[in-house]
């Protein structure tokens, strides 16, 4: 620890407490589920909110639709990738059709960290001049410069193949952890959570693909979620009756620019404000043809008192003419990304939404991705929610966990990783839960653009033992936004402590990085997904206003830093000079300063109770790398790695 670190600790002390004082328009039409995936097309009108009874039950989908997986790759749709993942056998089949259009003397399909076509882990098909097709193992150097692994062959039960379409295909099963950690054949280790996926392809003929170096035009990435678990085995069938609500653009014009986040605000219909239903699913309904162009979606409830007009607007998110009142819609209802398959509720648990006091408005908002920067794309794609009005045993809701809005929370300029950490604390949970606990099913990780790490710790506080993560994603990107179903549902109990940790990325950045709600702002959150729904909506952390009043006064008279009491907070942040010192120092600042708690109650109001000078928790950090869905080498079965299923 160091010396500056020291001094300004001992400024600090006597604030320290560490207990608290507890005192539209709308059809009315049958849906068929035959046609549920069917994309609708560009004669779709206004009518946005569709409903009818479901023909069949939300869970009746055939075990080839909960386990196998898609994701189109490219913009113009030429390769397609498929894949199945096994848990038992702990290793996935990946499958790719390469389209007669493509060249297809070689394609490539692999992972890196960021999606970096540099360190790449690979998996080739290509032709040989002698007309053979062969598939080998091979990893990107610093320059982009493709090596076949001469120690390895991780691309098992391989095969490049044509057919008499036109077609290609490579096909390989790769186990999740390889075990190589040797530097110069280290391959990439699959987890749960976030996976850059990237593929290549290439002309010929070739001698051998050692040397190759593709242009960056054949080179890209789509992120996805490999790992997703078999969500059958959680869901019991049930016989409630389904509507679907679809909320989405109408033709809407897709500007020619490669970023384009678009919003709309729509009325629910006139059902959601007399009686509160639950919805029990909610999936993408992409245009056909637009399955690239759609990049991720949520669907946001405005929070406003129920008799609150909100205006139906429709444009750019950032518009600066967007109207200021539809600021409110912000708290999650919905979340889709790229790639990511239907969210299933629970069968006990259902999403509220509408009755006499929930405002009826809802915002839409789309992620478009345009790399070719296209003007002539026209979209209809939306989100669909499946709801029922016969109520479920519980009403699921959403709870925001780690750091609060505020810019009291800073990341210096020039860091490669700078870890920020929210404290959901035991004395909130005590006040707040019930003593029969709640049980998390899903999960959402966002931080903004800074952020390439998050995970969510888990401790039962009252013997400090530390339970198995709630969530992590070791290669988080605010580009891929989803609700996560979580393999095994958590269960929190009355003084179970909840910490979410960021790790960020300024090396590009010259000036201080706040908090905020500003998209060059930072956020570090866990919006987790739970029943039964209690009172409390945010358990959430900031440095205490003394802690952080201590700091800039100490950073001023010791180390003449020119930040004034005076000052705003923002203001001393960008007064100090940072150094990699001052940053380091701050960092463990935050991490044994004194705590500013929201323990807020659906209402907004904090709990009764002292939240502000808060002691942090005493629990064990550096955090451990805990790979939810991958088993250590050591407890593999090898002898397995040949049997694999169909």
């Amino acid at each position: 620890m160091s010396v500056l670190l020291v001094m300004i600790l001992f400024f600090t002390t006597a604030f320290v407490h560490d207990s608290v004082q507890q005192s539209p328009d709308y059809l009315d039409e049958p849906l068929d589920w035959r046609n549920r995936s069917a994309s609708h097309r560009d004669g779709q009108d206004d009518r946005l909110h569709r409903h009818g009874h479901a023909k069949r039950s939300v869970d009746d989908f055939s075990d080839d639709e909960r386990h196998i997986y898609a994701l189109t790759l490219d913009p113009d749709s030429k390769f397609k990738l498929s894949w199945t993942p096994d848990f038992q056998r702990q290793q996935v089949k990946l499958h790719v059709d390469i389209s007669h259009s493509a060249p297809q003397s070689w394609f490539a399909l692999g992972f890196s960290d960021r999606g970096d076509w540099p360190g790449a882990d690979l998996c080739i098909g290509w032709e040989d001049w002698k007309g053979s097709l062969v598939v080998q193992d091979a990893h990107v150097d610093v320059s982009g410069i493709i090596h076949v692994d001469e120690h390895h062959n991780d691309c098992r039960r391989a095969s490049y193949s044509r057919r008499q379409d036109g077609l290609a295909s490579l096909e390989f099963f790769r186990s999740f952890d390889t075990c190589h950690r040797l530097q110069e054949e280290k391959d990439y280790l699959i987890e749960d959570g976030t996976v850059h996926v990237v593929y290549a392809s290439g002309p010929g003929p070739l001698y051998r693909i050692n040397g190759v170096s593709p242009s960056d035009d054949d080179v890209g990435f789509q992120r996805t979620r490999l790992l997703k678990p078999p969500t059958g085995q959680q869901h019991q069938k049930t016989n409630d009756p389904l509507h679907a609500l679809l909320i989405a653009n109408v033709q809407l014009n897709i500007p020619a620019q490669e970023t384009t986040y678009y919003c709309r605000v729509v009325r629910l219909p006139q059902q959601f404000i007399r009686m509160k239903h639950h919805v029990v699913q909610f999936e993408a309904a992409i245009q056909e043809g637009r399955e690239s162009l759609v990049h991720h979606m949520e669907v946001f409830h405005c929070e406003a008192p129920p008799d609150e007009t909100i205006p139906e607007y429709r444009g750019p998110c950032t518009d600066p003419n967007r109207p200021e009142s539809t600021r409110v819609c912000k708290r999650v209802l919905a979340a889709w990304a790229y790639g990511a398959g239907p969210f299933r509720y629970p069968p006990e648990a259902g999403l509220p939404i509408g009755g006499p006091e929930f405002n009826p408005y809802i915002m839409l908002e789309v992620h478009y991705n345009n790399p070719t920067i296209r003007g002539d794309w026209v979209d209809s794609s939306g989100v669909r929610l499946w709801y029922t009005n016969h109520l479920r045993q519980y009403d699921a809701g959403v709870m925001e966990l780690g750091l609060e809005y505020t810019d009291k929370m800073a990341i210096p300029p020039g860091q490669e990783s700078f870890t920020l950490t929210g404290y959901c604390l035991p004395q909130c949970t005590a006040v707040s839960l019930p003593k029969t606990g709640i049980t998390i099913f899903g999960s959402q990780l966002h931080t903004h653009l800074l952020g390439y790490r998050v995970v969510t710790q888990h401790f039962r506080a009252e013997d400090g033992m530390e339970l198995a993560e709630l969530d992590r994603d070791n290669h988080y990107s605010t580009h891929y936004q989803e609700i996560r179903l979580l393999a095994n549902p958590v269960k929190v109990f009355p003084g179970d402590a909840l910490l979410t940790t960021c790790w960020f990325d300024t090396t590009d950045k010259l000036n201080v990085s706040l908090g905020g709600f500003s998209i060059s702002d930072e956020m570090c959150v866990n919006y987790v997904h739970y029943f039964p729904r209690i009172n409390l909506e945010v358990c959430k952390s900031s440095v205490s206003w003394q802690a952080l009043r201590n700091y800039f006064q100490f950073v001023n008279q010791w180390d003449k830093q020119p930040t004034s009491p005076s000052n705003g907070v923002s203001d001393n942040y960008h007064a100090i000079e940072w150094t990699r010192l001052r940053a380091e120092t701050l960092r463990d600042y935050y991490s044994m300063a004194p705590i500013s708690m929201q323990c807020n109650q659906s209402s907004g109001e904090r709990f009764p109770g002292n939240w502000e000078g808060l002691a942090s928790p005493g629990l064990p950090l550096p955090l451990p790398d805990t790979r939810n869905n991958v088993k250590p080498c050591e407890s593999r079965d090898d002898t397995q790695d040949e049997y694999v299923p169909d």
